[in-house]
């Protein structure tokens, strides 16, 4: 998932490891015919324990059923609905998981962490100028969430208001001094801007903060090349692929809110002799069939 995005499974995860683990529970209604609600309750939580635990291993479409389930037998529990909205998120279910996070807001209003899911349900299906609304009052509530200053600063961005956007980035930073992909925004926002130097200076402070941050080191493999450094931009270039090559790819990059200068340098970047071999190379030896191991 691109990184504008926030993480949902996760923030989900995390939310619920504060619920009470059930005793012997079984994940299954047991065949009786007095149905005990306390009982059926906290299988409902434990099923969702057992969702998130898979949301978090990336296990989705098993998480998903659970995560009804859940919140069939456990339907007052405003965890349980975040993390099936979180969940319905992942599949881009939007109107069922618009539907689970306001069952969960009725629940719990002073809850930040529902309004900034449904920031993300609203900015994924780009109406950004609704998640700029739901940012903001899940702010009112985690003030000082640097998630939640990043989403709304990239809301800020796909809506034009760069200032803005650029605001919220900071404040993110000073919350958290190590999340680099605010810095990485920031940097994006100088190189459209024309001032290379200030977004030079924000890629090396995130790849300083975070070496395997492909994204910072690829722009800034990018920015030097084309301002004339170009064996430290190759060098880094190649360094940002062998780490993750999804960023050799355009749509990926604008996916990732890089603009139309930079994608452009990028391109003419890509194409070099040098960065076609490093690509051609990683691409081989991710394709090599894997020797067996001899007996």
């Amino acid at each position: 998932m691109p990184k504008h995005v926030r993480l949902i499974s996760l923030l989900m995860v995390c939310s619920l490891w504060s619920m009470p683990k059930a005793a012997n529970a079984q994940a299954l209604i047991p065949h009786t015919l007095q149905l005990d609600g306390t009982k059926l309750e906290k299988q409902g939580l434990s099923l969702a324990q057992e969702a998130a635990q898979l949301a978090q291993f990336q296990q989705v479409e098993l998480a998903l059923p659970r995560a009804r389930l859940a919140s069939q037998l456990a339907p007052k529990n405003d965890k349980v609905w975040l993390l099936l909205g979180g969940l319905q998120l992942q599949t881009k279910e939007f109107d069922g998981a618009i539907a689970s996070l306001k069952k969960a807001q009725s629940l719990n209003p002073k809850n930040g962490d529902i309004l900034f899911a449904l920031g993300s349900a609203n900015f994924q299906q780009k109406n950004y100028q609704a998640a700029v609304v739901n940012y903001q009052d899940g702010l009112k509530l985690k003030p000082n969430d640097p998630e939640g200053l990043f989403d709304l600063g990239n809301a800020y961005f796909l809506l034009g208001r760069l200032p803005d956007a650029i605001a919220q980035y900071d404040k993110a930073v000073s919350q958290d001094k190590k999340f680099w992909p605010a810095l990485n925004n920031i940097g994006l926002i100088n190189y459209e801007q024309g001032n290379i130097p200030e977004a030079i200076k924000r890629w090396q402070s995130a790849v300083t903060l975070d070496k395997q941050a492909a994204e910072p080191l690829l722009a800034l493999a990018v920015a030097l090349y084309t301002k004339g450094d170009r064996q430290q931009g190759l060098s880094l270039g190649e360094a940002a692929l062998r780490i993750d090559q999804r960023y050799a790819n355009l749509n990926f990059l604008k996916e990732n809110l890089w603009g139309d200068r930079l994608l452009s340098d990028t391109k003419k970047f890509l194409e070099l002799p040098r960065i076609q071999a490093a690509l051609q190379q990683r691409e081989n030896s991710s394709s090599a069939p894997k020797q067996q191991p001899t007996q």
